[in-house]
């Protein structure tokens, strides 16, 4: 799984370089396909356990977890982290999505670096990830 690769790079820094590693990482999420923005974002799409606008589209294609998500740069730690998922589950087999652990920080070696409400919000987007491609899986 690709988020394994990024996992294995963030244990090797210092909790001040795993931050500037998501300020860096907030610039790969990916923007949204034309069609989701020329449109206004449904509030069903808005992860609302995050006190950042973070909205998340998942979906789930010949088995493998297809993933969107808008996250306003002016929040660039809540960025990094949606990135960190975009980048690692996206393509991945629906099974290995489901498989995620719901609080990803101490993987990440952020449980003293991010606050209680970071780490609610990272929970909250991987249970949504979760929910939405359970599904999928049921409508296939």
């Amino acid at each position: 799984m690709k988020l394994d690769d990024i996992i294995s790079e963030l244990q090797d820094l210092d909790d001040r370089e795993k931050l500037e590693f998501l300020v860096e990482f907030s610039n790969q999420l990916p923007p949204l396909s034309p069609e989701r923005a020329a449109l206004e974002h449904p509030q069903d799409c808005r992860v609302q356990e995050c006190q950042t606008a973070v909205y998340l589209w998942v979906e789930v294609k010949e088995g493998r977890v297809q993933l969107e998500a808008d996250v306003p740069r002016q929040s660039p730690t809540v960025r990094g982290l949606v990135a960190l998922l975009v980048e690692g589950l996206n393509g991945e087999p629906a099974d290995a999505v489901l498989e995620l652990p719901e609080d990803l920080l101490p993987e990440l070696g952020l449980v003293e670096a991010l606050g209680m409400q970071r780490r609610q919000g990272l929970g909250g987007v991987i249970r949504r990830i979760q929910r939405d491609v359970r599904a999928a899986g049921s409508r296939n």
